[in-house]
């Protein structure tokens, strides 16, 4: 178990390290990877790094507690990445050729024509939200080892985090993207694997749903709450897609489509997301499902650690090393990819730093690396509810923004720091009152966000 675990862990950290001999002493190369990446390791990457440890701890969680219909949350979620990319991505890349900005905030930034002040807004929102996504990403690997090996969660969070600075440190975003390549399959591996064992050791798929049935509403399209209400039915899904919509305010996403070689490649580049991504979290929601079936319901059971528990039951040692290794990989896909993107927020978007310097960036991302994996040990909580937190504080601040420039229309700073206030102050009110209790948190924030800045916008 230990031993494949280890075995795939050694490729990934070598492969990692082997992107610095490629490496070049300048801020494209580090942040941007000189943007010469094909269309193919793009998608992969994009897919990676998505996909995180939300994925495979959170969303499986979720998903075995609710059962059907967090459905709607790979429909909505893949469907609002899909359609808003068809206006944001080439565009993105398009701005990155104009200048010499390497960084999403920087890039956003001069497309807005405000001067600095939107790249160093962006930039620190960016830098506060992403290293708590990459502490989230810490717990969750740490989280699956103290399952499956016993070991601490603190040796679980240190040895991710370890190995993720040792490469990114070294190899910049080219050894994130190239590491993405290696996780994405290690990744999709790992889930067809379970979701076989699973339904091989049931008898077959007919013998999972019989089971689905005996369980009250596990089966329904909608939650029990709002099965009366067609409104609500309506709202449900919709409110998801706005949280797919959200994926043009994560930085750490957009900058492998902004890494592109050249702007004629990105529809290539979206095919072989879309393609991994689909498949990916088809696989994750085939897994929570059948997770229900083998595990206890119980009020002591902890949902996120549904996977690894399944894996347990299920499958040989080495096997679930290679399970184990698949929600570890996911884990550092993401959060080198945050740490690499924090790193360009403190010296490209909040200090301008001028000159290439090896040892500052080194010293920017250790520090930004050993803040990500202490606020982990601090703060253990939900993987799932820490993501959602952060993607979607991000999404409802910068993506109103981003649609507007992509309508080829201008916003003052005024009444787009005014649409950030109706958006994040709205978004607190309905968390603290738990207005929206059965849509996506973000859905009403945005909207309101997205309506006051569109009757704001200024056309070129």
């Amino acid at each position: 178990m230990i031993f494949s675990f280890l075995i795939i862990l050694f490729v990934i950290a070598l492969v990692g390290l082997s992107a610095g001999f490629l490496s070049k002493p300048n801020k494209s190369d580090y942040y941007l990877a000189g943007k010469s990446l094909s269309p193919w390791i793009v998608g992969l990457s994009a897919m990676a790094t998505n996909n995180s440890g939300y994925m495979f701890i959170g969303l499986i969680g979720f998903t075995y507690l609710v059962g059907l219909p967090s459905i709607w949350l790979m429909i909505g979620w893949i469907l609002g990445d899909f359609l808003i990319s068809r206006i944001v991505h080439k565009k993105i890349n398009e701005a990155v050729t104009k200048n010499s900005n390497v960084t999403y905030a920087s890039v956003v930034g001069a497309w807005s024509e405000q001067g600095q002040f939107i790249s160093k807004f962006i930039g620190l929102l960016s830098l506060i939200f992403l290293i708590i996504y990459a502490s989230a990403q810490f717990v969750s690997g740490g989280k699956t080892l103290m399952v499956v090996f016993g070991w601490d969660l603190w040796l679980g969070i240190s040895i991710g985090s370890f190995i993720v600075f040792m490469y990114t440190m070294v190899g910049g975003i080219r050894a994130s993207i190239w590491t993405d390549v290696i996780q994405a399959f290690v990744m999709v591996l790992s889930m067809i694997i379970l979701v076989i064992s699973c339904i091989v050791s049931l008898g077959g798929i007919d013998i999972a749903f019989d089971k689905w049935l005996l369980i009250d509403n596990y089966l329904n399209f909608f939650p029990p709450e709002i099965q009366s209400s067609l409104f609500l039915k309506f709202i449900y899904p919709i409110s998801w897609l706005v949280a797919g919509l959200f994926v043009i305010g994560q930085p750490h996403i957009m900058v492998r489509f902004m890494a592109l070689k050249d702007s004629s490649l990105v529809k290539k580049s979206r095919y072989h997301y879309y393609f991994w991504y689909l498949l990916f979290y088809f696989l994750a929601f085939c897994v929570g499902m059948l997770s229900r079936i083998y595990l206890d319901n119980n009020s002591t059971f902890d949902p996120e650690l549904a996977l690894p528990l399944m894996a347990l039951e299920l499958l040989s040692p080495f096997m679930i090393g290679i399970i184990i290794a698949g929600i570890f990989a996911a884990t550092m896909s993401t959060a080198d990819s945050l740490i690499i993107n924090c790193s360009g927020n403190i010296s490209q978007d909040l200090f301008k730093t001028k000159n290439f310097s090896t040892t500052q960036i080194k010293l920017i991302t250790f520090t930004v690396a050993l803040t990500a994996a202490a606020i982990a040990l601090i703060n253990n909580n939900s993987v799932f509810h820490i993501v959602i937190y952060a993607w979607t504080l991000l999404g409802i601040t910068f993506a109103p923004l981003i649609i507007i420039l992509s309508m080829n229309d201008k916003i003052s700073i005024k009444n787009y720091m005014i649409g950030v206030v109706i958006g994040t102050v709205s978004f607190f009110i309905i968390n603290y009152y738990d207005i929206s209790k059965f849509i996506y948190a973000g859905f009403i924030p945005f909207v309101l966000n997205l309506s006051y800045v569109y009757f704001q916008r200024q056309p070129k």
